[in-house]
């Protein structure tokens, strides 16, 4: 099955042109009876994406109510992860519809950049927003003064920089690898760990390397976010209505499954060994930290507050209100 779609792509072919200059996008050409199942799959979970987290931008900016610390990480979270996906799923579309399932050179460095860097800031600023949490629920008399709008900012800047910056010597140390001719990845877009398979030198130390940043940005801050969240259970422990102990473990829950998910498959991508890697459950892991998690962080985090709801009722009836008139 797989050698009839190398035949049909003509990828040895193109893998001798010497006026080819990109990468052939293999994906999940190994079973061509999933890919229109996963294009419809795929562009839905798109689409709901897109639709919850522009109304969550949407929503905080425009909304005097939600113009607190909390929407304030939610919102560039929602960004972060609009971007995140923008930057994968449509390549993703393209290559399961079309014949010729390439990515140029230049437009998989950008990809590899855009991904890392954005997948750092999502790492550091889920932190933050543990932290947040933490002072709302564990020092609510100081909570503006500690969660202050400077220090928001600080914070928020702080993730973006630190994780583009990380990505500027990841992708650095990743594309001057030399390749001796390969071209076929093994993979739906253009990552780290599949790009040092695919290199013909030694890569023990971009691999070494690879680890140490992951340990970073991935256990640091789940560690983090786990130790604030074991302040905030026991902050909750205290609390004497049941019905409130309830709804506060409930909220803390589904916040720390988005949190599992996200860093779980994260860290089962990036640090376990590299001769453990299986692609076909590597693309599935994948499909989860671009397309599933987007998609959960405003169903989990959001849309089903009471201030979100009542932000949208309120911007639909001034929307109704405005076309009445």
């Amino acid at each position: 099955m797989e050698s009839s779609f190398l035949h049909r792509q003509s990828a040895r072919e193109r893998a001798n042109d010497s006026t080819f200059s990109g990468f052939l996008l293999l994906g999940f050409s190994n079973r061509p009876q999933l890919e229109t199942p996963l294009f419809v799959l795929i562009l839905i979970v798109y689409f709901l994406s897109f639709l919850g987290n522009g109304t969550i931008i949407l929503l905080s900016w425009m909304d005097p109510h939600l113009h607190t610390p909390m929407y304030f990480f939610l919102s560039n979270l929602s960004f972060m992860d609009l971007c995140l996906t923008t930057c994968t799923v449509p390549q993703t579309l393209a290559n399961l519809q079309g014949r010729v399932k390439t990515i140029t050179y230049g437009g998989c460095v950008t990809q590899l950049f855009i991904a890392l860097g954005l997948g750092g800031v999502e790492c550091v600023l889920l932190a933050v927003m543990a932290y947040d949490r933490y002072a709302a629920v564990c020092r609510p008399l100081h909570y503006l003064a500690i969660v202050h709008p400077q220090l928001c900012l600080w914070l928020v800047l702080t993730a973006w920089f630190t994780g583009f910056g990380n990505s500027v010597l990841q992708t650095a140390l990743t594309m001057i690898l030399p390749l001796c001719g390969r071209n076929q990845l093994d993979h739906f877009f253009c990552e780290v760990p599949v790009m040092l398979k695919l290199s013909c030198a030694d890569t023990s130390i971009n691999q070494a390397e690879l680890f140490t940043v992951s340990v970073f940005f991935l256990v640091v801050p789940l560690s983090l976010i786990l130790l604030s969240y074991g302040h905030i259970t026991r902050a909750v422990l205290k609390i004497k209505s049941a019905q409130g102990r309830q709804k506060a473990f409930g909220t803390c829950g589904s916040h720390l499954m988005v949190v599992v998910i996200f860093f779980g498959t994260l860290i089962s991508m990036y640090l376990q060994p590299p001769s453990s890697y299986s692609q076909d459950v590597n693309k599935s892991i994948a499909l989860f930290y671009t397309l599933v998690t987007p998609l959960l962080n405003p169903l989990i985090y959001t849309l089903r507050n009471k201030e979100v709801k009542g932000a949208l009722r309120r911007l639909l009836r001034v929307t109704m209100d405005s076309r009445r008139s």
